[in-house]
């Protein structure tokens, strides 16, 4: 059996403009003074990680390493969010997501998802060089706009949407395979893997890729009044990236799971500070535990509430507190009464 690797921070909700928020090794310093062990990086910024450096330069990488091993920190994942967002794009949301691209190819979504690609495939020769096992990233989506049935949708659509989204991501799957990297899909609304039933259509179209795998967050699960518990019985083969993030549903009489255009803090369902929401963590951690799950327990804070500094603060304790230390015996090894053959046969009635 294995134990959770943890706590781990992801970073991208925290980085700013002002110390420590503004650098990678002052942030690791302020993240291992609240008891984290690790941090999550996202790579979209190159003040705070330089991507491509990062691909060509097994010195930058090592020099990564040592600074963070000097505030007894390390990385857990490195992460592609929004340039996987960029690899599939749905023109209706061209102008939303140009934002996420270099400069340099905004305004035209051919160039855009090009230079995506090459991201992610950087993102594999970078995590390859730091030693890494898994990377966090989005899908994309093409299908996105037309998820609820009205109008009806024409037949072959969804099925052709898929087909597109598993002809972009193969090549990309293919790199991180030739790392030996798992990359990992965060199953989440506005994506076109949010859900069980879409991560198995996406799986089918790469013909069960091996290094296609999930990034589990609860919150996500929960939101959609997915058993997320049952989820991890399901797919935990396949789950090789956890965020810890809570999330609270309270029905309204006005308005629903799609939040009916709402602010955040208004909506009937709204991300909360790790213990704050709904989530059955103990089960969580429990499941992970009964799996053998040995990656990193990663807080991404997300709270419409509270202050994010608070929330991190918080969350290294509460991490720790729920991580699985996993036994080596059976509980009942002190009654073990070893017995040969012989007398197994007599305790059955089958001697000769």
């Amino acid at each position: 059996m294995k134990t959770l690797k943890g706590p781990g921070l992801f970073l991208a909700q925290f980085i700013g403009d002002e110390a420590p928020f503004n650098r990678l090794d002052t942030m690791a310093a302020w993240a291992g003074s609240l008891g984290y062990k690790g941090v999550q990086v996202p790579t979209s910024n190159p003040a705070i990680f330089d991507l491509a450096k990062a691909a060509e330069s097994q010195a930058y990488c090592d020099d990564i390493r040592t600074t963070l091993a000097d505030h007894g920190m390390q990385i857990t994942e490195l992460s592609t969010h929004l340039q996987g967002q960029l690899v599939a794009v749905h023109p209706a949301y061209d102008d939303l997501f140009d934002g996420f691209a270099d400069a340099s190819v905004r305004g035209n979504p051919a160039a855009r998802q090009a230079w995506a690609v090459e991201q992610l495939k950087m993102g594999a020769r970078a995590s390859q060089r730091l030693g890494l096992k898994a990377h966090a990233t989005f899908s994309g989506a093409l299908a996105w706009p037309y998820m609820y049935p009205w109008p009806q949708r024409p037949p072959g659509l969804v099925e052709r949407a898929f087909g597109e989204l598993a002809k972009r991501w193969r090549p990309i799957l293919d790199a991180y395979d030739e790392a030996g990297v798992d990359l990992c899909f965060e199953i989440h609304p506005g994506e076109d893997l949010h859900d069980g039933v879409t991560f198995e259509r996406f799986l089918e179209a790469v013909d069960h890729h091996p290094r296609a795998k999930i990034l589990y967050d609860p919150s996500h699960l929960l939101l959609q009044h997915l058993d997320y518990l049952g989820f991890i019985d399901r797919y935990h083969d396949r789950i090789g990236i956890f965020h810890v993030k809570d999330a609270e549903f309270r029905p309204s009489a006005t308005s629903g799971v799609y939040g009916g255009y709402q602010a955040w803090i208004d909506r009937p369902g709204r991300f909360r500070s790790l213990g704050d929401g709904q989530v059955d963590f103990r089960g969580i951690f429990s499941k992970f535990a009964q799996y053998d799950f040995d990656g990193w327990a990663v807080l991404e804070w997300e709270c419409c509430l509270k202050h994010p500094e608070d929330g991190a603060r918080e969350g290294a304790p509460f991490i720790k507190d729920h991580i699985i230390r996993v036994t080596d015996r059976a509980f009942d090894d002190f009654a073990d009464a070893s017995v040969d053959p012989a007398a197994l046969d007599r305790l059955l009635g089958t001697t000769a």
